[in-house]
């Protein structure tokens, strides 16, 4: 299955859904931070993602549970494969130079990095 873009919006309603695993709208709205959104705008957003292909529900009499069912790695490597690919011409090695010249990777990072590599190395 293709995987989709998301707006903000859902982008924030997909992030709290993978946080709970599963949930109610009002559940959703909880975690959400203040101002909180309509429960009407939630529950809207909610049935756009499941159109999407990103959740889907269990029904409870006239109330739904959601569930995601694209994981949150899932679009990480959607969204990922996205940025290198759209900003950085499919190189790493740009996409980290921009990180270090935007000051956005500091020493101990650097360093974890660097220790990574290392070990690909040894492969």
């Amino acid at each position: 299955m293709e995987i989709k873009e998301l707006t903000r919006a859902e982008e924030q309603i997909m992030q709290v859904l993978w946080q709970l695993k599963k949930g109610f709208v009002k559940d959703v709205i909880d975690i959400l931070p203040e101002p909180k959104p309509a429960y009407n705008t939630v529950s809207t957003i909610i049935r756009i993602l499941e159109t999407k292909g990103f959740v889907d529900h269990a029904a409870f009499g006239k109330s739904h549970q959601y569930h995601p069912i694209i994981s949150r790695e899932q679009y990480q490597y959607f969204a990922t494969d996205k940025l290198l690919n759209g900003y950085f011409d499919n190189s790493v090695k740009r996409m980290f130079s921009f990180f270090v010249q935007k000051e956005k990777i500091d020493l101990k990072e650097a360093d974890e990095i660097m220790t990574l590599i290392e070990k690909l190395k040894d492969k």
